[in-house]
């Protein structure tokens, strides 16, 4: 028998769903905040499935330096493609007959070949609902010719919170974006180093921006609450042992009067 669908929902992840109305609500939340902007975003029924596409801000968080690919050297030196979208201070410099660029005071190296993006500069690329995490880190690795593997890199939403949550490979960048609302004030999507960044939820997030002086004392505070917990508990099960131990006890005066 053929499997049916539930066309009503549609998928954000592997074996995640929303409701095709719910994710169309915060569409249309997403298109008014960005009116008469070129972040607005379009949708179409393709055989029966619900596609969303358009441009997606990408924040670059990276600490270490990317390797660009090399140009021929009978190649103009030149930046890659829409160069002003690395950071809005990207200007080209010329020294006799060589071409160099730099973004945010720093230049790229022709020999070494190395770049690092500044740090909370955006870009953005053309993708789809449909496409994946691996599938969006390589579209725009290989729009700005960075040789590095896609497999160095994750993508993070970062709330101004501090919370920072890794979207998985099953993950559709797109639709995490709408869901998690248009406002960049609130939370970013950046490219990050795999080994460089550590989740935090949103619990954890809440105590990040506290003076040492006020963590110190809700430490002080969870460990008096421990103390109690631990005081409780152990009366309740001594109370308990003791009850069974007169149980056995009486048990014995029972055999032995027999």
């Amino acid at each position: 028998m053929e499997q049916s669908f539930d066309t009503s929902l549609v998928p954000c992840g592997k074996g995640k769903y929303i409701p095709k109305n719910e994710l169309l609500a915060h569409l249309k939340n997403y298109n008014f905040y960005y009116e008469g902007q070129n972040l607005q975003l379009r949708h179409r029924e393709e055989e029966g499935e619900l596609i969303i596409e358009g441009l997606l801000n990408i924040f670059w968080g990276l600490r270490r330096p990317i390797r660009l690919q090399m140009q021929d050297d009978n190649e103009r030196i030149r930046p890659p493609p829409s160069s002003t979208s690395w950071h809005s201070g990207c200007n080209l410099l010329t020294q006799g007959r060589r071409h160099r660029f730099s973004i945010n005071g720093h230049f790229y190296n022709h020999k070494t070949s190395v770049f690092t993006p500044g740090y909370g500069s955006v870009t953005n690329v053309r993708i789809n609902s449909a496409m994946s995490t691996p599938q969006v880190l390589k579209l725009l690795l290989n729009k700005f010719k960075i040789e590095n593997s896609a497999s160095e890199f994750s993508l993070y939403v970062v709330h101004t919170s501090g919370e920072k949550i890794k979207l998985k490979d099953s993950d559709y960048p797109l639709v995490a974006r709408i869901l998690q609302g248009p406002c960049e004030q609130v939370s970013k999507v950046f490219l990050m180093e795999k080994d460089q960044v550590e989740e935090i939820t949103y619990d954890v997030a809440q105590y990040i921006k506290f003076e040492m002086p006020v963590l110190s004392s809700f430490i002080e505070k969870l460990k008096e609450e421990e103390d109690r917990e631990i005081t409780k508990l152990m009366r309740r099960y001594m109370s308990l042992r003791l009850l069974i131990e007169q149980q056995l006890h009486d048990m014995d005066n029972t055999s032995a009067t027999m």
